[in-house]
Formats: structure tokens, C-alpha cells, sequence
């Protein structure tokens, strides 16, 4: 808690005032029984109206008192306790936003939902608590045992005997609950996986008829987490039949031992009913903090969770002064290979090309050639292992990471919109793009034709992750969005498959003859997409196989002719 703590500066002030206010209100509930005592012992006795009522006014006055005090702590406290989640959440966000893709093939995407959404609520749900719960319990425990012990020092001994029984019983259940509350938010990170997988997949699954297979796998996950969670609370009902028989047989005593004192005269009737009372309240103070114990116990299983996002560094390091300036999209690879982090073998081995700017260049391969691995170097999603990636002559770990991701436009293979509008998805590669850039892009990636169709242009709606349009339509929506970004290089990572053949020339030729100046890099797996590229590199279980152009590899390259032969036989069996 000493790495969040300073999060909760911004609240300090409710922070202090909750607590503050709560002792206050434990003050008032400790008055009330002793005054109760003296209406008994003062004035019913001497059947004094006016004295009863002057001491019930009173009683009412303070119960309003700390009634309005206690509301003030809990508002202070859910401030503060809620407020503090809400600055964890804020800069765990912030921090996932900084890691580079190695980080985040540490971290399950269902996990870091579940730190910044469960794991943060439950931190300000044990704040709150600290705040109100772990301030009263002991405050009024001790008030509350001072006065027994003013009221009847010796008939307070029955605490010698009661509160150690409770202590060993609060202990026990706590040592026990313990590792179950650990372990049970990885198991919320179970249940969330599955719930995100499904949901995201909901259509394939639709499509396959796997409902079943889905609700089975569902109910697995979901029932080792209710199982967790039943057991760890077992040990908090197991408590409270053991702590009310402690709590009965303790009132039964002092009831029995406070008799024998009042008929000898020892004890008033008002006395012992205050006794009574300051009784429960010890007890009741000693099982809220067994209950706060136990909800610290998972909010300390959260921070542990929080802080180790925190402390993650992200794999991609900036220098203190970097380049601010990319000349000009001319790329080049000298003695580069690359491992992934936690990897043993190398995905990459000594690849060496250039590429002019504004020329452009095809890759192709087998599946899990590294393709994809080679191209995310550029705009460092990833950092080299060994050698250097330069564009414009400059290595990329020598720029300023926002500057070279601007003008390194990447379209990676999974299409992925934002919902809203056409219109705000493409401000995302320049918020401050004016409606004709933004339709400049579009004709550029063959988009137009379907927006301006829309009667609501621009702003048509755009439906969570683009679900509303076509494959293709959101291949050519996300390579606009790459172009608003006026990149000096721009990476397109299989980004025209789901397009049919005669837009995805037209695509080509757009980039040829309006993005002379822009360097292309695309990645296909159909030949027709890297036919008209400058030069072609032909990649092989991480190293380049060939590179050159169309017909230079139908001469050279037997994976090339193995390729162009299969999708000939394939276009003509058509």
C-alpha cells in the first residue's frame, strides 16, 4: 500500500474528516447506555418526570448527534475509499497504455480487466472500511471497556475469559480464509476470460452451434469460482455461530453474577443494563474487525495484483533526448534477429534489406514465417534482439516513440473500429483533420464509394469493433485511418484480404500514383495484392528466402513458384 497511497493526496481531506467524525460518532454511542443507567437509577427511581425527561432529551439529542456524524463519516469515507479506486484505475490504465505488445503477452487481456475493474473496487471498498470499520470497531472496544470497567470493575472480568476465546476463534477462521481469498481473484480472471472469449466470438459460435460446448465450459470456470468463494466464507459463518454463543453465554454471566450484586445491593438495576449494553457493544466491535481482517485479507490479494501492473516496466525505452524528426520513409534492417520474451529460439534470424523511401515492397510466406514479426519492428511494437531497424537513416529506438508511430502508419492484421462514427474513427489518425482530408483518405482506400452512399456520410454509425460493416469494407475504413496520419511510411499487414481483387487494385494503384512519395510495405498472402511492388521479399521459417521483383522470383524463388502455381491453378479452377 506505501506505492498507492500517495493516489489517495487528492482525497486526503475527506480522508482525516471520516475517521474524525467516526470517533465522534462512537463517542455519542458509548454516552447513550450511561445516560439510559441514570434514567433507570435516578429517575425512575425517584419517579422524576421532569429528570426522565431532561435525560431522554438528551439520549435523543446525541443518538441525532452522532446519527448526523456517523452519515458524514460514511459520505467522507465513500469519497475518499471510491475516489482512491478511481485514481489506481486511472494510472493502472495509463500504465497498460504504455506497454509495449511483449508486456501484453505477459498480462491476459480478462486479467487486466479484472485488476482495473474488480481488484480496483475492492481497494476502495477496504479503504472505505479502513476509513469507518477499522476506525470504530477499536475506538468503541475500547470506549466501550472503559466504561464496564467504570461502571463495575469486577464484574468486567468476564472479558478476561470472552475475549481471548473470541481472539483464538477470529485468528483460526482468518489463517484459513486466508490462501481461498488469494487465489479467488484468479479465478474471477477465469470466468472473465471465458465471458470475453464467448462474447467477442459470439457469432462463430452461433455459426458452429457450440452453445452447449460453450455453457459447459462456462459453468467449469464458474463453479471453481463459487466453490472458492463458498469455502473462504464458510470459515466467516462457522465464525458467527461460535462468536453469538461466546457473546449469550458472556450476557447470560454477567446477568447471573450483576443478580447476585444487585440483590446485595452492590449494583443498581440501571448499572447492569448499561453493562449489558457496553458488553455488546466490546463483543460487537471485536467481530467488525475479524469482518474487516477478512475483506483485507482479498484487498490485500488485489494491491498485490495492482502493483505488479504498476511495476512492469515496458519493454520499449525512450532515450532522454530523442530524434523529433523522420527525413524521409527509407527503411532498413542490418543484422536483425529477434526473440520473443520468454522464448528460447530465435522468430527472426540475421535479416538484412533496405528499402528507398517511397518505394514499395511485398512480403509473402508461409504461415508462420514471421511475417507479421518482421513488420512490427518498425514502429517498435517490438524492440530488436540483435542489430538495428533504422528509418530515415535513424535507428528507431533513437526517435521520439509517438513521433515514429505517427510517421510509421501500421495497419495490423486484425481490423479493428471503435464505436461511434466514420467520422470520429478517422480522427484518430488526426483529430484536428478537416472533413475533405478525412474523404481524401477514403477515395484513397476505396472506402468512399460505400460512405458516400450513407445518407448520413461521415457520421453514419460506427457499432462496437465496426461489427456493422463487411470484412472488407473495415479493411478499407482502417487503411483510410492509417493515411490521416500523412505517414512517411505506411505497413499494411495483410489488410486487403477480406477485399475483392478489383478493389484491392484499385487500392494499388491509389497508393502508386497519390502516395508516390510514401513508403509501402504489404504483406499478402495472395501474389496479385505484391505483384506490382518494387521488389518482393519471399520469408522462410524466419529468415528472408529471396527478395526481388514479380519476375525475378518466378525465376529464382521456389517458394515464390510454389505460391504463384497454387493460386493460378486456383484462379483458373475457378
Amino acid at each position: 500500500m506505501k506505492q498507492l497511497l500517495p493516489l489517495i493526496k487528492k482525497y486526503m481531506v475527506f480522508a482525516i474528516l471520516s475517521p474524525l467524525f467516526m470517533i465522534l460518532e462512537v463517542l455519542g454511542d458509548v454516552i447513550i447506555p450511561y445516560l439510559m443507567a441514570k434514567i433507570v437509577d435516578v429517575g425512575i427511581a425517584n419517579q422524576d418526570i421532569d429528570y426522565i425527561v431532561r435525560i431522554g432529551m438528551m439520549m435523543i439529542g446525541v443518538a441525532l448527534i452522532a446519527m448526523t456524524l456517523g452519515v458524514a463519516s460514511s459520505f467522507f469515507g465513500s469519497s475518499a475509499g471510491y475516489g482512491f479506486a478511481a485514481e489506481i484505475r486511472q494510472n493502472v490504465f495509463e500504465k497498460v497504455q504504455s506497454f509495449s505488445f511483449a508486456n501484453l503477452d505477459t498480462f491476459q487481456v480478462s486479467s487486466l480487466i479484472t485488476r482495473l475493474t474488480n481488484d480496483c473496487n475492492t481497494i476502495g471498498q477496504v479503504t472505505m472500511m479502513s476509513l469507518r470499520m477499522a476506525i470504530r470497531a477499536p475506538f468503541m472496544m475500547i470506549f466501550a471497556l472503559f466504561m464496564a470497567f467504570k461502571v463495575n470493575s469486577s464484574l468486567a472480568r468476564v472479558f478476561l475469559i470472552s475475549l481471548p476465546l473470541l481472539t483464538i476463534a477470529i485468528t483460526v477462521a482468518l489463517s484459513k480464509a486466508r490462501p481461498l481469498f488469494l487465489i479467488l481473484q484468479t479465478y474471477v480472471d477465469k470466468v472473465n476470460g471465458v465471458i470475453q472469449e464467448n462474447l467477442t466470438n459470439i457469432r462463430v459460435v452461433k455459426s458452429f452451434n457450440r452453445q452447449s460446448f460453450e455453457e459447459s465450459k462456462f459453468k467449469v470456470k464458474n463453479d471453481g469460482l463459487m466453490n472458492t468463494a463458498l469455502k473462504a466464507i464458510t470459515y466467516v459463518i462457522l465464525l458467527m455461530p461460535i462468536f453469538s454463543l461466546i457473546v449469550y453465554s458472556t450476557i447470560i454471566a454477567v446477568l447471573w453474577f450483576g443478580g447476585k450484586q444487585i440483590t446485595l445491593g452492590s449494583m443498581s438495576g440501571g448499572a447492569l443494563i448499561s453493562f449489558v449494553t457496553y458488553i455488546t457493544q466490546v463483543l460487537m466491535s471485536l467481530m467488525m474487525i475479524s469482518m474487516y481482517f477478512m475483506n483485507l485479507l482479498r484487498g490485500s490479494a488485489s494491491v498485490s495484483r495492482i502493483v505488479e501492473v504498476l511495476n512492469t516496466e515496458s519493454e520499449i525505452k525512450e532515450i532522454s533526448n530523442p530524434v523529433k524528426e523522420v527525413k524521409d520513409g527509407s527503411i532498413s534492417f542490418e543484422n536483425v534477429s529477434f526473440i520473443y520474451p520468454g522464448s528460447s529460439e530465435f522468430t527472426l534470424k540475421n535479416i538484412n534489406f533496405s528499402i528507398s523511401s517511397g518505394e514499395t515492397l511485398g512480403i509473402i510466406g508461409s504461415t508462420g514465417s514471421s511475417k507479421s514479426t518482421l513488420v512490427q519492428l518498425i514502429p517498435r511494437l517490438y524492440d530488436v534482439t540483435e542489430g538495428k531497424v533504422k528509418v530515415g537513416g535513424v535507428d528507431v529506438r533513437d526517435y521520439d516513440l509517438e513521433l515514429l508511430r505517427d510517421k510509421v502508419s501500421f495497419v495490423l492484421q486484425k481490423n479493428t473500429l471503435f464505436s461511434g462514427t466514420i467520422r470520429s474513427n478517422m480522427k484518430w489518425g488526426n483529430e484536428n483533420a478537416a472533413d475533405e482530408e478525412i474523404i481524401e483518405a477514403l477515395k484513397h482506400a476505396q472506402a468512399w464509394e460505400f460512405v458516400s452512399n450513407y445518407d448520413d456520410g461521415l457520421d453514419h454509425i460506427v457499432e462496437q469493433n465496426g461489427d456493422n460493416y463487411s470484412g472488407g469494407q473495415k479493411q478499407r475504413l482502417t487503411i483510410a485511418r492509417a493515411l490521416m496520419k500523412s505517414p512517411k511510411a505506411i505497413i499494411l499487414d495483410d489488410s486487403t484480404s477480406a477485399v475483392d481483387m478489383t478493389t484491392d487494385a484499385k487500392i494499388q494503384k491509389a497508393f502508386k500514383q497519390d502516395l508516390a512519395d510514401v513508403t509501402t510495405i504489404i504483406i499478402a498472402q495472395r501474389i496479385s495484392s505484391i505483384q506490382h511492388a518494387d521488389r518482393i521479399i519471399v520469408m522462410h521459417e524466419g529468415k528472408i528466402e529471396s527478395i526481388g521483383s514479380h519476375d525475378d522470383l518466378i525465376q529464382k524463388s521456389p517458394i515464390y513458384q510454389e505460391i504463384y502455381e497454387s493460386q493460378q491453378k486456383g484462379v483458373i479452377g475457378e
